[in-house]
């Protein structure tokens, strides 16, 4: 089985790889933009059979240059929601994607797609519905709209495709491998950081209607992330738009503590409770950015009906589960 992922050396994109390996599967063709070079490493302790730089991978793709291809993981994109160059976001997300989409169809190759939760954006339901849809960045707006390409050419859930295809609005996603997003990583890691150096953990104040580090979404661990995907690469009868969260929104003060009283076990400190840790200068409330007023979720839940609905029944971490489990390995990883 020959597999197509792109984006392969960002965050989901290696730990696709890294599932795909764990079956056994290492006939990889790996895609992506290595200029910042430092993304090697999500691939070093991997197993490939090639790699292609995304400039060139998709009029090659095109051209049928890789043979018969089982399936495409596209990861590869700008996930950057404050970048506000709407031409390079449409180009990568949207354009590139549409030629990636014709592509295979034509060859018969299934595509299992990063879409976001971004799409819902101004929404307060989070169900894989037109009426849902308010995102509110470009970002958003440009993984909605090859949604919504892809719904007019094959119907509302895709069912009129050649081949398999399905798209994962993800949530908000944590885990290992995400080091070089920098200010897009998630607030685990940046906690993690922020905790190593300055002994304490950073959260928005009050905003939306919510208290301090009350702002509440649904955070899913990669893990999971990466067996869904691969559970569609096991039913190749299913095809839609596929929400990826846990379907239970958690307050950003659990992912605080959660990181707090992981790290303190290292140090076998007692656990805290959340008041505890805020009284003890622990955690850190700051004034919300102006820059992210009006562009903000400040609550996320996705609904997994059309998960559960085409037979996915896998059972997701929770924050506490999740943030420990991601603690252990970013501090395995700084010994």
């Amino acid at each position: 089985m020959k597999i197509v992922v792109t984006g392969a050396a960002g965050f989901i994109g290696s730990n696709i790889v890294k599932g795909l390996n764990a079956r056994g599967i290492d006939d990889i063709i790996a895609v992506d933009d290595l200029t910042e070079g430092d993304k090697f490493r999500n691939l070093a302790d991997l197993q490939i059979a090639d790699y292609v730089d995304a400039d060139d991978f998709y009029d090659l793709f095109a051209e049928g240059a890789f043979g018969k291809i089982e399936a495409v993981f596209h990861e590869g994109a700008c996930s950057d929601t404050m970048e506000l160059d709407g031409k390079y976001m449409m180009d990568n997300n949207y354009t590139l994607s549409c030629e990636l989409f014709h592509s295979c169809q034509e060859q018969g190759t299934r595509l299992l797609y990063a879409s976001s939760a971004a799409t819902y954006g101004g929404s307060n339901t989070f169900s894989e519905s037109p009426e849902f849809e308010k995102p509110l960045n470009v970002y958003g707006y440009s993984k909605l709209l090859f949604d919504q390409r892809l719904r007019r050419e094959t119907g509302r859930r895709f069912e009129n495709a050649f081949a398999q295809v399905a798209g994962f609005r993800y949530f908000n996603v944590y885990g290992p491998r995400e080091q070089h997003k920098g200010r897009m990583a998630s607030v685990a890691f940046h906690q993690f950081n922020q905790y190593q150096v300055e002994g304490k953990v950073k959260l928005f104040g009050e905003y939306g209607g919510y208290g301090a580090g009350g702002q509440m979404r649904d955070f899913v661990y990669i893990d999971d992330v990466v067996a869904v995907n691969l559970w569609f690469l096991d039913h190749p009868e299913q095809s839609g738009i596929f929400n990826l969260g846990t379907g239970q929104a958690q307050p950003f003060n659990d992912v605080a503590i959660a990181v707090i009283n992981a790290l303190r076990k290292d140090q076998n400190d007692v656990a805290l409770s959340r008041d505890e840790a805020a009284r003890g200068g622990l955690i850190d409330y700051i004034d919300f950015p102006a820059a992210l007023v009006g562009k903000y979720q400040s609550y996320t839940q996705a609904d997994l009906s059309a998960l559960r609905a085409a037979g996915c029944n896998h059972v997701f971490a929770d924050v506490q589960t999740g943030v420990t489990a991601y603690m252990q390995w970013l501090s395995g990883s700084k010994k």
